[in-house]
């Protein structure tokens, strides 16, 4: 049960986000376990963010959230992979994205918890 949402400081079209979901669908199954078929992906484009109190270029901040425990190993792996993605798609530098992973316990779905 993975859920990548991703604030971006410029605008997305619908074709960017479909590549953007699509291969944030591919990536995720770096991550031991988990696959598209329970991915959940949230897309804020035009957010106001600013990194190192400017907003000239493009900069993205991305959460991922995984049902169960961290796996380092893998989530630096998803952190390149992510990084490539908004990097193709977006044109965001690698420098200017923020990756942010929770892994928890307790996720509900359906009416009740895993």
């Amino acid at each position: 049960m993975p859920f990548i949402n991703s604030k971006v400081s410029v605008k997305i079209t619908p074709d960017q986000e479909k590549e953007l979901k699509t291969r944030l669908g591919e990536a995720i199954s770096v991550i031991p376990g988990k696959s598209e078929s329970w991915l959940m992906t949230g897309f804020e484009d035009e957010y106001h963010l600013y990194f190192r109190g400017n907003n000239s270029e493009p900069i993205a901040f991305v959460e991922v959230s995984v049902y169960g425990s961290a796996n380092s190993g893998a989530f630096s792996k998803l952190t390149g992979e992510i990084t490539k993605i908004f990097g193709d798609v977006l044109g965001i530098a690698p420098d200017h994205i923020y990756v942010k992973y929770s892994a928890t316990s307790d996720w509900g779905w359906n009416g009740s918890n895993f």
